[in-house]
């Protein structure tokens, strides 16, 4: 059985034979990049569920809030920013979720189901082909789900994006380091359902709850303590805080937990998440299940 820890890139064992596997299998992978992306696109209740969902929900809660007035406002009314520009970053937060932990966690747990990694698995593709396509999707998919994000904020609903390039270098990192963090733990907890047709029953709810509990819908701050708390050992609370820090005035600092922005326990926090999935990945991934 191939596992993570013994599957080998390469086939020769000299530097050069080395050298020419690795990059054999990077090439690889990025031809499956554009196959994951294709087949991605074609099922449409992933692309509803997974790639316009926040989409959907930024235009519902743009137009449902919008008699509340701007968020933010001074004493005598002025200042705040409008309800669309306020939601923004917990939708992109939102959306990284589903499009890496949500989308790959109930996608290769239906493959291990269905018999495609087994067959992949009598393939002379590496595993780390196969996974360069996973997240090389991941990326692709993500990336244009913000962009469009941006486009509806900006175009619909005249949001006005930051200018300060510190805003932009802010939001930069913290999506790559959230993207692939969200990616590598949808790979690790795609061993969790017993089946494939079990796959979005076991993944989606809990994913749900940590959306509602983690300041995407609601104002993290008017949250009890307890929840907070219990929102604060999960990476989307702070993928989203993230993302309050890079879209929105400073003086929304004031509203997070401390009062500040905290972008360090920011990386810290994302960054621990990002070496617990890669180390559950490397333990549990196999192609099949040893109770197949």
């Amino acid at each position: 059985m191939s596992t993570l820890t013994t599957t080998s890139v390469t086939t020769a064992t000299s530097p050069d034979g080395t050298r020419f596997g690795a990059v054999r299998a990077v090439r690889l992978g990025l031809r499956r990049v554009g196959y994951e992306t294709k087949i991605y696109f074609r099922a449409g209740d992933t692309v509803f569920f997974t790639f316009l969902f926040p989409v959907v929900l930024l235009g519902i809660f743009s137009v449902a809030f919008d008699g509340l007035g701007n968020v933010g406002t001074n004493p005598d009314g002025s200042g705040g920013i409008s309800q669309a520009a306020y939601y923004l970053p917990g939708m992109i937060a939102a959306g990284i979720l589903l499009s890496g932990v949500q989308n790959l966690g109930v996608d290769i747990a239906m493959e291990r189901g269905d018999g495609t990694l087994k067959r992949l698995a009598g393939t002379p593709l590496p595993v780390i082909s196969y996974f360069i396509g996973k997240m090389g999707q991941v990326l692709v998919t993500s990336l244009a789900q913000v962009i469009l994000l941006m486009l509806l904020a900006r175009v619909a609903f005249g949001v006005a994006l930051p200018t300060e390039p510190e805003k932009w270098f802010t939001f930069v990192w913290v999506y790559f380091l959230s993207i692939f963090t969200a990616a590598v733990l949808g790979i690790a907890i795609s061993r969790l359902p017993r089946s494939g047709k079990s796959a979005s029953a076991v993944i989606i709810p809990p994913l749900l709850v940590l959306q509602f509990i983690s300041g995407v819908y609601l104002n993290f701050a008017l949250l009890p303590e307890w929840l907070q708390n219990i929102a604060s050992i999960f990476p989307l609370k702070w993928i989203a805080q993230g993302m309050r820090a890079a879209l929105l005035p400073d003086s929304f600092a004031a509203a997070e937990a401390g009062g500040t922005w905290n972008l360090p326990g920011v990386a810290i926090a994302l960054g621990i998440w990002l070496v617990v999935g890669l180390v559950v990945c490397r333990v549990t991934f196999r192609w099949i299940r040893k109770d197949s």
